[in-house]
């Protein structure tokens, strides 16, 4: 798939994460003779254990690693003065290679809210359902059951999530539902499946569905270790690309600039960080931005690089009974356990090596003693973007059977489990540009806008008390980390520590006093960081309010140029966004062949 003697494609894409996968993959397949390259500063993830076996998620994240790509922010007063750190996927599939592999679904309405035409979720549902194998529950009418994406419950059964069902069920009122991905259910407790081959028991990611299936073609092409650095135009036609041997990949390699023309189209696909500074690179952004760094302008487009989003995530450590099964084993990479899980795993596709530790959740919206109980700073957020849609949630609530955070390596070898709680429509916004450092080299300029808004808080700090109660009335439960929780006074009844077992089911909830309201704001300003979920930086938006594409992908103000990952989405999603990403792909497949003039199946 690689023959870098060649200097000329018909489409070119900057950028070799999940989307582009999708794109390039499915042009590739209706017109094999379409000469379609991929270039991408990671490496290859093709038949690698650590991007095919679904448990090794959480090694990805070490400092060390070079399948992501880590972007600081600005130090953030919000955020107690942090700079929080970023990270993107940095390999041929991009996130899909990497990710939790949770599998969730935005409500159909959020596509609706994006008000842009050929992106309704009447048209985006077909897609949807295109791209997927449900191999969950049969005949459901939103689920598509021969697409190249496999979606499964994964290889293991993990007890303690039922634990935190049935609990939640019963203490937290709500009710329990098969399927939170049918594009309108949310608020009921359920199960949560993953982007895992029920039959392999591998991930199930955009590189290997897509790409690397399409070995055979020589003119689908993927050059790995390619750090793209702008765009080639000759007056505002986008004719080709110029990069050079990525630093990291590639250390010893020649930094000379290379470029490749592209006859037909230029996709970048670089992700919410990549793409709006290969734009900006190109002399496409705001004027004030180019300036500083000594660039041309091209197009003076003021929208690139704004309208940054995420989801706000805490993973917060409680202790586990020692007889329970959690993914702490692997995680710690003890050789028996390991042994045993990939002999099966090698053998049937089972066992934890296909698991994620992750088989509960619950898209959780506040009931009204819960609205009071949050107080008034989120009210207005609630009046006028939640309250009148009941298909969107304030957050997702989930379980990890296992430790994984910034103490690993450090805490007793016992067995852990971790809250997680996310929001999805943060009123907050940042945004990434290029600049200049001190020694005149490129530098990012990333405000990441995390709890900017006051309002953005408050739904986090009630699911810390909230996730709590469940934790303590489940079997398992053995008490809290208390290194890793907030720190509160001398003598509060919110104290952390060890436990012997769970609380009764009717135990009366925690009192929190105002001391210990703010001992968890702290810890929040100073734990909360990203769901590697990022978003929004060149937006599929009018050009009049700070877009960057139209609804075709195409940049305003060129031509033969076009934008697909991410990036272009201009509203938050409340998912997890390895299912919007694969969708964007498939709709940009549609929109790329219907320009060519090719029939696309």
């Amino acid at each position: 798939m690689s023959h870098p003697s060649l200097t000329e494609f018909d489409i070119i894409f900057a950028g070799g994460g999940a989307t582009a996968c999708v794109v390039a993959g499915r042009l590739a397949a209706c017109d094999s003779s379409l000469k379609i390259l991929i270039l991408e500063a990671g490496e290859h993830t093709l038949d690698k254990p650590a991007h095919v076996q679904p448990y090794q998620y959480p090694f990805h994240m070490a400092p060390t690693s070079t399948t992501l790509t880590f972007n600081f922010g600005n130090p953030s007063p919000r955020l107690n003065g942090r700079a929080l750190i970023v990270p993107c996927g940095r390999s041929v599939g991009g996130g899909s290679t990497i990710n939790f592999g949770a599998y969730t679904r935005a409500p159909a309405s959020d596509y609706d809210d994006w008000a842009v035409e050929g992106w309704e979720s009447k048209n985006l549902i077909p897609l949807m359902k295109k791209l997927e194998t449900y191999d969950v529950q049969p005949g459901r009418p939103t689920h598509g059951y021969t697409g190249p994406i496999k979606v499964s419950p994964g290889g293991h059964k993990l007890g303690i999530c039922e634990e935190f069902i049935r609990v939640g069920m019963t203490y937290h009122k709500r009710p329990y539902s098969d399927d939170t991905n049918d594009l309108e259910t949310c608020n009921t407790y359920s199960p949560w499946a993953k982007y895992i081959d029920g039959t392999t028991g591998r991930r199930s990611d955009a590189a290997h569905c897509y790409v690397y299936n399409q070995a055979q073609n020589p003119n689908l092409q993927v050059w790995v270790g390619k750090r793209v650095t702008r765009v080639i135009f000759e007056d505002k036609r986008a004719v080709g690309i110029e990069f050079t041997n990525d630093p990291v990949s590639c250390p010893d390699a020649d930094q000379s600039l290379t470029t490749v023309k592209a006859s037909k189209l230029v996709v970048v696909s670089a992700g919410a960080f990549g793409s709006p500074a290969i734009l900006e690179r190109s002399g496409i952004g705001a004027e004030a931005v180019l300036k500083r760094c000594g660039i041309k302008p091209l197009v003076s487009l003021p929208g690139v690089g704004e309208n940054y989003t995420d989801h706000d995530v805490v993973l917060v450590p409680y202790l586990a009974a020692d007889e329970v099964v959690t993914m702490d084993p692997l995680w710690r990479g003890e050789e028996s356990a390991t042994k045993d899980a990939l002999a099966q795993w090698t053998s049937n596709g089972k066992s934890l090596i296909a698991s994620n530790g992750v088989d509960a959740k619950i898209k959780w919206r506040p009931d009204s003693d819960e609205l009071k109980a949050m107080g008034s700073a989120f009210q207005p957020r609630w009046n006028e973007f939640f309250r009148d849609r009941p298909d969107k949630c304030v957050a997702i609530f989930s379980l990890i059977a296992g430790y994984i955070g910034p103490l690993f390596g450090t805490i007793p070898p016992r067995n852990y489990m971790m809250a997680a709680y996310f929001t999805l429509y943060p009123a907050s916004a940042g945004s990434v540009h290029i600049k200049m450092d001190e020694n005149g080299k490129e530098a990012l300029d990333f405000t990441t806008g995390f709890l900017d808004d006051p309002s953005d808080i408050v739904p986090i700090n009630f699911a810390y008390k909230k996730m709590r109660e469940i934790y303590r009335r489940m079997p398992s439960y053995r008490g809290e980390l208390a290194e890793a929780h907030p720190i509160f006074p001398e003598g509060s009844a919110a104290a952390c520590g060890e436990a012997s077992g769970p609380v009764d089911l009717n135990a009366p909830d925690i009192i929190y006093t105002a001391e210990d309201d703010a001992a968890i704001e702290k810890y929040h300003r100073d734990c909360v960081q990203t769901t590697w979920h990022s978003l929004g930086t060149c937006a599929m938006k009018p050009r009049a309010e700070q877009g960057v594409v139209d609804a075709r992908l195409n940049v305003y103000g060129v031509t033969n140029l076009k934008v697909a990952d991410m990036s272009i989405v201009p509203k938050n999603v409340g998912t997890n966004t390895y299912s919007t990403a694969l969708l964007i792909g498939e709709k940009a497949a549609m929109i790329i062949a219907e320009d060519l003039g090719i029939d696309i199946v």
